[in-house]
């Protein structure tokens, strides 16, 4: 697949999802930490699968045990440092309205900075095949829906249009293209830096499930509702590595 056509193909994924998320805040009026629970739980799960059964077992296939590893730390680290100097899709609460607006806006921009190396991991997979881009596309567009919702919620809480939303929250899904372009041009360089571009979001990927999701899964569910999500989304992620094959 030509590098316009993955760069299209990120760029959908990221205003998709972010989308996605901004319609089910906006229809729910206000999500049940139940429903937001059940997302969070299902795309960390999901993702977890598509990272061990895809990402980590092909970065090493192209290139090795060095390259894969040295990609998994290093997509770990970047994703922590940004996740240190920017905010992310944490969940905070606030009486006040223009204060609910004020969290909206600055998960958006977090949001949109995380998104850029969620692109490359989809420009990586298709610089190596069609069947593994593909496969991490509609993951990480399954994924950035929690965070359109953690986006969308305070916003709407706030008193914000609902059409302002839904674009604020697809302008936060646009870095996933330009993401996806790097990683596309990256990945055809040798199988050396496919396999890092492949580890690095591995990498990524793994941090961002087991700091973000899963941990807020459990801390805003009951019962065992963050658990049976996490595991129905690693078969579901199976299912996706084993039909995209």
């Amino acid at each position: 697949m030509n590098i316009l056509n993955t760069t299209l193909i990120g760029l959908l994924a990221g205003v998709i999802g972010t989308g996605l998320g901004a319609l089910i805040a906006i229809f729910l009026c206000k999500p049940t930490y139940t429903t937001i629970s059940t997302v969070l739980g299902f795309s960390g799960g999901i993702m977890i699968s598509i990272v061990c059964f895809d990402l980590i077992p092909e970065s090493l296939a192209v290139g090795g045990i060095l390259y894969g590893l040295t990609g998994i730390i290093l997509g770990s680290i970047i994703i922590a440092l940004l996740d240190y100097i920017t905010p992310h899709a944490h969940f905070i609460s606030d009486n006040d309205n223009r204060r609910y607006v004020r969290t909206g806006i600055l998960l958006g921009i977090g949001i949109a900075m995380h998104n850029l190396p969620e692109g490359l991991a989809i420009g990586a997979g298709y610089a190596h095949s069609t069947e593994l881009g593909l496969s991490l596309a509609i993951v990480i567009a399954l994924q950035n829906a929690p965070e359109g919702i953690a986006m969308a919620a305070p916003m709407y809480i706030g008193g914000v249009r609902p059409l302002k939303i839904i674009l604020a929250c697809l302008l936060a899904g646009l870095p996933m293209g330009i993401g996806a372009y790097i990683g596309a041009e990256v990945g055809t360089i040798s199988e050396q830096f496919l396999s890092i571009a492949l580890g690095f979001a591995a990498g990524a990927m793994l941090y961002i499930s087991f700091d973000e999701l899963i941990p807020q899964s459990h801390s805003i569910g009951r019962g065992h509702t963050a658990t049976f999500s996490g595991v129905m989304g690693i078969i579901v992620g199976l299912l996706i590595s084993v039909l995209l094959q």
